[in-house]
């Protein structure tokens, strides 16, 4: 990993344990990525994200969780002292969810199943600028 790139301290809320696993591991061989956590349900999230001890930049959020969703993790992260930057990873990505979560904070939505590359490339431009950015383009689609 090239020591110009900043660890972006990561966050995973995933109920599915392969998924999780392999998006782990996917991350952090691919990207400065150190996935200091995660979380299979929506409380453990908000209460681990409410914690200020837990220094996260970035969060990577499933919709459907073990229990609650992923949409109140996103509409908790508002009410959190502290500021993540919320992305969603979900196999429901359709039109009218992407615009559920990017109006509920999520600065991107990617779909599971044809858009881990281009989570990865997001990682990597975050690494690249050193810590997140205040402002990255939403996607959109």
């Amino acid at each position: 990993m090239p020591p110009a790139h900043a660890l972006l301290n990561t966050y995973i809320v995933e109920d599915s344990p392969v998924i999780r696993e392999n998006l782990i591991a996917t991350l952090e061989e691919l990207v400065p990525v150190r996935v200091v956590g995660s979380a299979e349900d929506e409380a453990s999230a908000v209460r681990w994200l409410g914690d200020a001890a837990h220094p996260v930049d970035l969060v990577i959020v499933d919709i459907f969780l073990k229990s609650g969703s992923g949409l109140g993790v996103l509409r908790a992260a508002h009410v959190l002292p502290q500021r993540y930057r919320l992305v969603v990873l979900s196999n429901f990505a359709t039109p009218d969810m992407r615009s559920k979560c990017l109006a509920l904070g999520a600065e991107q939505v990617f779909d599971k199943s044809t858009e881990i590359d281009a989570l990865i490339q997001y990682c990597g431009q975050l690494a690249r600028a050193g810590r997140p950015p205040e402002a990255t383009p939403r996607h959109s689609a």
